[in-house]
């Protein structure tokens, strides 16, 4: 258990670092940052605790929170998706997930992209909806939503790729 503790503390910590130094600073065309910090939560251990890891998504988004000024939205959105994982988990994997044998780099590519495409769009739109908070808005808050995602999804799913070893 011990590992395992280590290599989640460090992934919080890169986390909220790639975050707050690097993702919150990109603002491509002119103002969309990918919100890579929830790697954290697609990538915690699928049979780990569930009130710790309701837990830890949400010091996750306060930290976020509190470097981005965004008064609680990471906070909640992170807890959201942390709430709901399970019910994703079922619907993307299967009778894998309900015997928990899913390890997500030995999944199928269409699989895992099912998975990370429903929690980063759930994510984004409780994200926005509380960043605006002007149900009037709903426009700009579907569109943040949806370009937001895009950009964290390409990410996201890159260093999922790129940092991950497949284990065949």
């Amino acid at each position: 258990m011990g590992p395992t503790i280590f290599w989640n503390s460090v992934r919080f910590i890169i986390a909220v670092l790639a975050q707050v130094l690097i993702c919150n600073h990109i603002n491509f065309l002119g103002y969309i940052d990918p919100l890579v910090y929830i790697y954290f939560i697609l990538l915690f251990p699928f049979n780990a605790n569930r009130s710790l890891f309701l837990v830890l998504a949400f010091l996750l988004g306060l930290t976020v929170d509190m470097f981005s000024d965004t008064g609680g939205a990471h906070a909640f959105a992170s807890v959201i998706i942390a709430y709901i994982r399970p019910f994703v988990l079922r619907f993307a994997f299967g009778i894998s997930y309900e015997h928990q044998s899913v390890k997500l780099e030995n999944t199928a590519f269409g699989q895992r992209m099912v998975y990370v495409v429903i929690l980063t769009f759930i994510h984004h739109f409780f994200f926005f909806l509380l960043e605006i908070f002007n149900i009037s808005n709903i426009l700009i808050i579907l569109r943040n939503t949806l370009f937001f995602s895009i950009f964290t999804i390409l990410i996201t799913t890159l260093s999922i790729f790129l940092f991950s070893r497949k284990n065949s």
